[in-house]
């Protein structure tokens, strides 16, 4: 495997994204979406939350759904975002990376590139192509709210950088698995809508079927940790947490692409 043909590959998908119009155009309609979420939900929040007279109802409601930590954090624009980001961008994945390899194979190209790369880099560099791109703008709204954060309060600034670069961190940790779906889903289907159709199947029809089926038979349920972000209920209260939930998610990852890298051999382009 040549690292280079990889990061090639990789830098193609950023050039979709930043260097086209199409690309542009998404880029355009994410910003207004995270614009109106820092505006009328991060930045209205704290108000909300550090006032006197809605502090104890803040504390006793999230008390009781376990995220009383994050009503504590003197970083309150960092903790809405913890919140909204760690179910937003796992969705958003869903969606952003549901044409890796599907497009390519119909419109042909994909028998074009594999004369120049092998299977295995052409799994990788869209990958990692993808991971990047979502780690871009992880980083990009991480910044917008630290903005707001030290506009708020500027003796925040220390605290708020380290808490800015953890979030960061641990977002590209949660969604990595995601992506890794997406490439094995890309490989099955026929498109990129049924892509995310069968994404959505199986969060929805096979994790209730799983979840059913363990009522009977108890060991079933642990075919629950082979899906991607069943540990961001553990996760949501706090940024500090075991390091198994931490890990799981780089398991996943592993074993969705060494699944896909077997499946991707097998198939015909």
């Amino acid at each position: 495997m040549s690292l280079f043909r990889v990061w090639q590959l990789a830098q193609f998908e950023l050039t979709r994204l930043f260097a086209t119009k199409r690309g542009l155009l998404a880029l355009s309609a994410f910003a207004m979406v995270w614009f109106m979420i820092l505006n009328y939900l991060i930045a209205q929040a704290v108000p909300f939350i550090s006032s006197p007279e809605f502090s104890e109802v803040a504390q006793e409601l999230a008390g009781n759904i376990g995220l009383q930590e994050l009503v504590s954090w003197p970083q309150a624009e960092l903790a809405v975002f913890w919140l909204i980001a760690l179910y937003s961008f796992p969705g958003f994945c869903i969606f952003v990376c549901s044409d890796q390899t599907v497009g390519d194979r119909l419109r042909g190209t994909l028998r074009f590139i594999s004369l120049r790369c092998t299977r295995d880099e052409i799994l990788l560099g869209r990958f990692l192509g993808q991971l990047l791109i979502i780690a871009i703008l992880i980083s990009l709204t991480v910044l917008a709210t630290f903005l707001v954060m030290i506009y708020r309060d500027m003796s925040l600034f220390g605290s708020g950088l380290v808490l800015s670069l953890q979030l960061i961190l641990q977002l590209v940790i949660i969604v990595m698995p995601f992506i890794a779906l997406m490439s094995l889903l890309n490989l099955i289907s026929s498109s990129s809508r049924l892509t995310v159709v069968l994404a959505i199947l199986l969060f929805t029809l096979a994790n209730a079927l799983i979840g059913y089926l363990s009522y009977y038979l108890p060991i079933i349920s642990g075919l629950l940790y082979a899906f991607p972000g069943v540990q961001l209920l553990d996760i949501a209260p706090q940024t500090s947490t075991s390091m198994v939930n931490w890990l799981l998610p780089i398991g996943q990852s592993a074993g969705l692409l060494a699944l896909s890298a077997f499946t991707f051999r097998r198939r015909s382009l």
